[in-house]
């Protein structure tokens, strides 16, 4: 059986979701929440093999906060966006935040079904216009010259920012330094860790040393 948590801040959705799932198709539908914390707290306990993500929920944090920081918690939990925004800024996020999958409330119940499947697989699923919009937004990167995911990506600002904080200084430091403000610095390092997929400190001083960026004369 596929466990999954149902989070939504409808009571409504959340009972037709359970209805639809629970006992059927090799589903189990193990606790429901209406909002991100209440979701955390329950992914925590109960932990799911599928979480079924609302974005939009007024109280507590939002589906997009709340998918990125249960990802962090439980690494080995798929969470599967189901909105009602076919926004492309919305999928991008998503994705970013650490969702392996995004399909609309509007879709068949086929579809949602054939999603849970691909999810808990360890695959990933994306409503057939999302991935249309992910390739042509990826093709137009292309085109342009941005390779993502590599130092190349990167403008000669991120470069140096990049070499600076593996070697240890900090966001002042980089600030006085290159003569801008704290401000923009943290800017282009979270735009360049984004770029090139890293997470943590540690991760930018490896990277940085396999491309030979730690000189300290």
């Amino acid at each position: 059986m596929i466990r999954i948590l149902v989070v939504d801040d409808h009571a409504v959705v959340r009972s037709g979701l359970h209805l639809l799932l629970n006992g059927k198709h090799g589903f189990e539908v193990i606790g429901e929440a209406a909002d991100g914390d209440e979701a955390i707290a329950k992914a925590t306990e109960l932990r799911p093999d599928v979480v079924l993500m609302d974005l939009s929920m007024p109280h507590g944090k939002d589906g997009l906060t709340a998918t990125a920081e249960l990802k962090r918690q439980l690494p080995d939990t798929a969470v599967l966006i189901l909105t009602m925004h076919d926004d492309e800024g919305y999928l991008f996020r998503a994705i970013h935040a650490g969702a392996s999958g995004y399909i609309l409330k509007s879709a068949p119940h086929e579809e949602l079904l054939t999603a849970i499947r691909h999810i808990a697989a360890g695959d990933a699923y994306l409503y057939p216009t999302a991935t249309k919009r992910l390739m042509g937004d990826y093709m137009e990167r292309m085109k342009r010259g941005e390779h993502t995911g590599t130092y190349e990506s990167l403008s000669e600002r991120e470069k140096e920012i990049l070499a600076k904080v593996a070697q240890g200084y900090a966001n002042k430091e980089i600030a006085e330094q290159l003569v801008i403000s704290v401000k923009t610095v943290e800017t282009h390092k979270s735009n360049l860790m984004e770029k090139l997929d890293l997470k943590t400190r540690p991760d930018l001083v490896k990277f940085a040393m396999k491309k030979g960026l730690l000189n300290f004369e």
